[in-house]
């Protein structure tokens, strides 16, 4: 049984607390696309921890977590991460890097940044973690792959290719000393010995785990909103986060996806730049921001505060719908327990006219949020796992959006811990 692990909106929906609560029931945890980007934030019995590369499967012992092929590995990022949580006390992790995944470098996270500066106020809110400038190196097929960092003569080839166009960029248009081919070589080369222990082809390994029966989890990076191609384009990630792709940047047969969980939040969040339709400001933002989650609203690797918002059913459904979603998980359900009531954007009106499908980003901007209100529950729900238990209002708030967003919400987070979680039959 393969299961994926997907957003459904923005990012930054709670997906790592939910791979390392379904971890305990799987063999394989595999990060299929993305970078040190973003980040899945944990909390469990060892503390809090805010995971950028490692999959969220790395504290539970006997599972074998893998690095994809479509990782974008930055090694140096890999190492301190896997340090920093060796020193916390949590033991060596079973971990596997596909030798197919390929290299994110220096040189991207400069030009991610120098572009930004560039842009100025038309940036795109990049987190310049260099993940852009990396995947126009790998589809223009000048990037580096894992394996090529073991070839000290075949990665000096690659860079010196690889720097004529960069440097340039370097001295015309960014005004910056020369990238060098051959101190780039040997710090790579140096770095590609050190993730020798992990590098496997863990295609073949994949697919002898689907042979055999072995349960995996696919663990995907932001949301779907932030997909090229169905999201707020160009506001969005370089690589897909859907569950379709999930096949292709973890390596294992798309038929054996059976399960895909789409995770929302039981509000909105997003961070970085994009079109927000339900966003909300001012002391009522500031209140949801400030009670969102144990953390607060605030981006794992940025620390920037997250716009917040009620939920927005139509960018969900819309996120749901391009997800191939199964079933829904909400987290952050105990966050709204303070509300009288609670909004909820069950349509869009654009142009005067009320539409309820999500449209692409230029009609996106001229939309307005239609609300339907629902009672608050006025009741600390945190801990409960037991939907029966919830408060009548709590049941309907997530029973009408449920309709909505024409998914079962099968799984509920009660709070950020991990045994704070609420099941529900379909």
């Amino acid at each position: 049984m393969i299961r994926a692990i997907v957003g459904a909106n923005w990012g930054d929906e709670g997906k790592g607390k939910l791979t390392d609560v379904l971890a305990e029931q799987t063999d394989l945890v595999v990060r299929f696309q993305g970078g040190a980007n973003a980040g899945h934030t944990i909390i469990n019995e060892y503390g809090k921890f805010a995971l950028h590369l490692l999959p969220s499967g790395i504290f539970h012992p006997e599972v074998l977590n893998i690095i994809g092929p479509g990782v974008a590995l930055d090694p140096t990022a890999f190492l301190g991460e896997l340090n920093s949580v060796l020193s916390r006390g949590i033991r060596h992790p079973r971990l596997c890097i596909s030798d197919r995944a390929q290299v994110l470098m220096d040189f991207h996270v400069l030009l991610d940044t120098l572009e930004e500066e560039r842009l100025g106020k038309n940036k795109f809110g990049s987190t310049k973690s260099g993940i852009a400038p990396f995947y126009s190196d790998k589809f223009a097929k000048v990037g580096i792959q894992v394996s090529q960092l073991m070839d000290k003569d075949l990665l000096h080839e690659r860079l010196v290719n690889s720097l004529v166009k960069k440097n340039v960029l370097m001295a015309h248009l960014y005004h910056h000393a020369p990238l060098d081919a051959d101190e780039l070589t040997e710090k790579y080369y140096a770095l590609g010995q050190q993730l020798k222990p992990w590098v496997q082809d863990t295609t073949w390994m994949l697919h002898d785990a689907v042979k055999t029966g072995k349960r995996i989890l696919l663990e995907g990076q932001l949301g779907a909103l932030r997909d090229p191609d169905h999201g707020i384009y160009p506001y969005t990630t370089s690589s897909s986060p859907l569950a379709g792709y999930a096949a292709v940047g973890a390596g294992v047969p798309p038929w054996a996806i059976t399960e895909v969980i789409a995770v929302t939040k039981a509000y909105s969040s997003s961070v970085g730049t994009g079109v927000f339709p339900s966003c909300i400001t001012g002391d009522e933002a500031e209140e949801l921001r400030k009670r969102g989650g144990d953390a607060g609203e605030y981006g794992a690797k940025t620390g920037r505060p997250r716009d917040v918002g009620w939920f927005d059913a139509v960018a969900t459904r819309h996120g749901c719908l391009v997800q191939g979603a199964t079933d829904v998980a909400m987290t952050n359900l105990d966050v709204l327990s303070y509300l009288d009531e609670i909004p909820v954007c069950v349509a869009y009106e654009l142009d005067g006219e009320r539409i309820d499908h999500f449209p692409a980003t230029p009609s996106l901007k001229r939309v307005k949020p239609i609300y339907e209100t629902f009672p608050g529950w006025k009741t600390d729900i945190r801990g409960e796992t037991q939907y029966e238990n919830l408060p009548s209002a709590c049941r309907q708030y997530v029973e009408r959006i449920e309709r909505l967003i024409d998914t079962p919400i099968t799984i509920l987070s009660t709070g950020p811990r991990r045994e704070e979680i609420c099941y529900r039959a379909k």
